[in-house]
């Protein structure tokens, strides 16, 4: 069966780029959610805790059982709210709050211009009322930014809005309430970091999205894809191979078939441009649902190690190489 291999030396030196700019290790928290993504949840929460990261994040609370020995903090971003000593959820609407078990500790998300989840600026002293009312632990306030990762002033526009609810979040009485609103490319653009937490996703896994003339922070991808060989066979001049005889063989050749195809997460792509591998071979035709073919005898070769190089291939993103793989293929830490 295909497999992932993850490298724990690169997974660490990310690890420690991130501490570098938030000056501690106990400020960063691991986003873990949608099987880490791709990377495996309880394996990487596993590795995390390791290094000693303190705090993590996760979709939904089924992801924070499976992790919840590993750290002392789980921040959920999208769940029923039930009273917990370790959990938080992020509240993204005045509905939620109304739907709070009490005493349970929440995260208000403020939409400070990203407009898909959070609570809107004209809405807050409604949302800190109903926090008091319903009786909630206001642990955290949060938000998110749209165009971290792109070279405009955006980033800051929303920062500038973030510290007026900062401001607002004191003069309410609330005490001991973290702040966190950088994801990767945030905080990877900051030169001085002055929150409680950075909540980091995918610079963790080794890729960062920004564009080349930010600092290089020489992030290294943790993740590799290797399929093992099914069958060799030879092939002569003209003969057409997989579905649709995409493929035609213009001179006598060897290839196999290895085990890995759309099935288990890997993108179909377009035959009449394929996917070149991370060792220089190219799928031959159409990918098939649990299978490709590549002019190799190898019983295992290296698909894929670095999803940006992959995406750019495929006309896609790190996150979606990475996370679109199946939670099922077996994984080897080296």
């Amino acid at each position: 069966m295909a497999f992932i291999k993850i490298n724990k030396q690169n997974f660490y030196h990310n690890l420690n780029q991130i501490a570098l700019k938030t000056g501690s290790v106990e400020k960063i928290a691991i986003v873990l959610k949608d099987n880490a993504y791709g990377h495996g949840l309880e394996l990487m929460g596993r590795l995390a805790s390791e290094f000693g990261i303190k705090h993590a994040v996760v979709r939904k609370t089924a992801e924070a059982e499976l992790i919840r020995s590993l750290f002392d903090t789980i921040l959920i971003l999208g769940d029923n709210i039930i009273k917990d000593e370790k959990y938080s959820f992020t509240i993204n609407t005045l509905e939620d709050i109304k739907k709070a078990q009490k005493d349970a500790k929440v995260e208000l998300k403020v939409d400070t211009g990203m407009h898909r989840n959070g609570i809107p600026l004209d809405e807050l002293d409604e949302a800190f009322a109903l926090i008091k009312a319903k009786g909630l632990n206001l642990t955290g306030v949060m938000t998110h930014y749209r165009s971290a990762d792109e070279l405009s002033s955006e980033l800051f526009w929303q920062q500038k809005q973030f510290e007026t609810v900062k401001q607002r979040v004191k003069e309410t009485g609330f005490t001991d309430v973290r702040v966190h609103s950088h994801n990767t490319a945030a905080i990877l653009r900051t030169k001085s970091f002055d929150e409680d937490l950075v909540r980091v996703g995918i610079g963790a896994y080794g890729y960062s999205e920004l564009p080349h003339t930010f600092d290089d922070v020489g992030l290294r991808p943790v993740m590799s894809l290797y399929a093992k060989k099914i069958s060799t066979r030879k092939l002569r001049a003209g003969e057409r191979m997989g579905y649709g005889g995409d493929f035609i063989a213009a001179q006598d050749m060897t290839v196999s078939t290895y085990d890995l195809g759309y099935g288990d997460g890997w993108f179909r792509g377009d035959s009449n441009q394929p996917y070149v591998t991370s060792e220089g071979l190219s799928v031959l035709g159409r990918v098939s649902m649990d299978s490709i073919s590549l002019e190799s005898e190898k019983e295992e070769v290296c698909v894929m190690n670095d999803a940006q190089v992959a995406a750019k291939q495929l006309g896609t993103i790190s996150y979606e190489i990475t996370t679109a793989l199946s939670a099922e293929l077996p994984k080897e830490v080296i």
